[in-house]
């Protein structure tokens, strides 16, 4: 199991903070392999998120699309859209995490003529690969930046520089957006998610069913099957377990609480099921996950 995972909200928003108010932009060396279960998990934010895998296999999960990343190829992921990155081996990843605002102030011409077309597109993500001349740039300039992190201390001005470079040969390839239909569903459709992802977070403990998780977001059965599948490929209840199992699994590594009571706490009616359900999760038994993690 790997040593890292991503902290978010109870609407899958990651919760921390990239970079600082003063210069708002990290870098993150990261191998996905290293993360829990081998995978960044599902969130989102309202940064802009640029990557690329220098070695191994990614493969990204971005809003509804599925996409394998092989060496040499990179990804822009937009702003608020749900994703998650998993590897069959370890990979690794370098990417980095801005704010829009570090390019151009909000009120400005430069953002609103050639940032905000960007974000506000029904385009969740642009995948670069070195077959095309301008996503090659796009790559090499990446490239520049993540040896700049790592050998310059940082350098502030040169790393803007480089990301004006680079969000410039993007927005001159970028498909316009006319169809603004579609970006209201998807914005309505996450929004759906967000709302009974947070009533799950917040009622976990009692008995929930299908038809309560709908009517949390206002939808019906067959809607909110599909909202939960085309967004993070799982059902309602699958994430409801999922999520009473995490409580869980938190509460064994916290707490000395017997494994039945723990059980109960976290929605389980039965011991044995929660038991059989932990072991296909994490592939071990509760108090096996216990000694591991003590």
């Amino acid at each position: 199991m790997g040593a890292y995972r991503t902290a978010t909200d109870e609407t899958l928003r990651e919760t921390i903070r990239h970079g600082t108010n003063g210069f708002p932009f990290a870098y993150y060396p990261e191998d996905v392999w290293q993360f829990d279960f081998h995978r960044i998990d599902w969130h989102w934010h309202h940064e802009l998120e640029f990557l690329v895998v220098v070695s191994g296999e990614v493969r990204c999960f971005v809003g509804t699309d599925v996409i394998d990343l092989h060496k040499g190829e990179g990804m822009f992921v937009n702003s608020g859209i749900l994703h998650r990155m998993e590897a069959p081996s370890s990979s690794f990843m370098p990417n980095i995490v801005f704010s829009p605002g570090l390019l151009a102030a909000e009120d400005s011409l430069i953002y609103e003529k050639y940032i905000n077309p960007v974000i506000r597109s029904p385009i969740p993500c642009q995948v670069f690969t070195p077959h095309s001349r301008w996503q090659e740039q796009i790559l090499e300039i990446l490239s520049q930046i993540f040896t700049m992190q790592e050998t310059e201390g940082g350098n502030e001005l040169g790393t803007v520089q480089l990301l004006l470079q680079m969000w410039d040969i993007l927005w001159r390839h970028w498909e316009p957006a006319g169809d603004l239909q579609k970006l209201h569903r998807i914005d309505h459709r996450q929004a759906r998610l967000q709302t009974m992802m947070q009533y799950i977070h917040d009622c976990f403990r009692e008995e929930l069913t299908l038809e309560m998780i709908a009517a949390a977001g206002s939808v019906s059965k067959s809607g909110a099957l599909h909202i939960f599948q085309s967004c993070i490929q799982v059902s309602p209840v699958a994430y409801l377990i999922q999520h009473r199992l995490a409580q869980a699994a938190e509460l064994l590594c916290t707490t000395q609480k017997p494994v039945f009571s723990i059980a109960e706490e976290t929605g389980f009616t039965n011991a044995g099921y929660f038991c059989r359900k932990f072991r296909q999760h994490y592939h071990m038994s509760p108090n096996e996950y216990r000694r591991k993690r003590a």
